[in-house]
């Protein structure tokens, strides 16, 4: 009997995109950056500006002070500075930082305050509002802190059955629900269609809540999930983006790692495997992709092709006071491989 001959695949890698830094994370680090050049060290982040260790950890370095309570930063002559997070605060944070006279620059992110702009309208319209995300992310906190009552909050489908029992609504004629920014696309609309079956009339928001950049790095994931064995999402544990681009490459088949950098990679996850799929989340700088396609070359996985996905040329405007625009950025990264 003969042998049957085996054949081995070449390694390659397939890399997203888009990926990586989306415009709301840019302006952030930016603001930060701009705050230290003009009014120098020490300067104060209410909470990690965005959830990613290396690029919090570089500011760190040079002068940015990371709390997560205002009362931990001292009074200053002056006022001390204070940058609120990309994932933005409550009304009462405000106020808080308004009373002891900090000069304030806020790094929310347009798109989350778009989401505040609308929950503070619809309460003074008298409409209850069901936020749809995750406890204790700061995003949502920041959300649900723009209002003082008549918002509540669900993450799945069995919440929005508990909370239509509980009767806490009390006219779901005047009802509407809001989303965190960063959900996983496809969750999000299985919920939204189990508060349409328990409220009928509930309204939805006039606009997308679910941003550009998640819906665009998820697309990129699920368009590349099929041709790849094993999953590579770049990103910091604590990141909500990166968290779902990892579950939307494992409901596709895939085997998914979430790794701050190359140094977290284990080969053995690997094995036989032929392909790799590699995004990163939109807090992960590309310096950090780079060195974990240096890895997996290292491991054989040394032909790289670039997914087709949406092109960004999106941009935020600096907050009065730290001048100028910043860049468009492209995600296009074909010109980076």
């Amino acid at each position: 009997m003969n042998a049957v001959p085996v054949t081995f695949q070449p390694k390659s890698v397939i890399l997203a995109n888009p990926r990586g830094f989306c415009a709301g994370v840019d302006r952030a680090i930016a603001i930060v950056e701009r705050a230290l050049e003009k009014f120098g060290a020490p300067i104060y982040v209410r909470h990690e500006v965005v959830h990613n260790k290396h690029v919090v950890d570089d500011l760190k370095a040079r002068g940015a002070i990371f709390v997560e309570e205002l009362k931990d930063i001292p009074d200053l002559p002056g006022g001390a500075v204070v940058i609120y997070s990309a994932h933005g605060v409550s009304k009462a944070l405000q106020a808080e930082a308004a009373e002891r006279k900090f000069r304030v620059f806020d790094a929310t992110c347009p798109l989350v305050t778009k989401v505040h702009v609308e929950v503070a309208k619809l309460r003074r319209d008298g409409v209850e509002i069901i936020m749809i995300g995750h406890e204790g992310h700061p995003e949502v906190e920041g959300t649900m802190g723009q209002a003082t009552e008549g918002i509540y909050l669900v993450e799945d489908e069995a919440d929005v059955q508990q909370l239509a029992a509980s009767g806490k609504v009390r006219d779901p004629s005047k009802l509407a629900f809001v989303t965190q920014t960063t959900l996983s696309v496809d969750d999000t609309a299985r919920v939204v269609e189990a508060l349409k079956v328990a409220f009928p009339a509930i309204r939805p928001p006039r606009k997308d809540d679910i941003c550009y950049a998640t819906t665009n790095r998820q697309n990129a994931v699920k368009q590349i999930a099929p041709d790849v064995d094993v999953f590579i999402v770049v990103g910091s544990k604590a990141s909500s983006n990166a968290n779902r681009l990892r579950e939307v490459a494992e409901r596709l088949g895939d085997r998914a790692y979430l790794v701050d950098d190359e140094n977290e990679l284990d080969q053995m996850w690997f094995g036989t495997h032929a392909k790799v799929g590699v995004t990163a989340g939109a807090s992960t700088p590309e310096h950090l992709v780079a060195a974990v396609l240096a890895r997996l070359a290292e491991w054989g996985f040394d032909g790289v092709q670039l997914g087709t996905g949406e092109s960004e040329q999106v941009s935020f405007r600096l907050p009065h006071g730290l001048d100028a625009d910043i860049k468009p950025v492209s995600y296009a990264r074909d010109t980076e491989l």
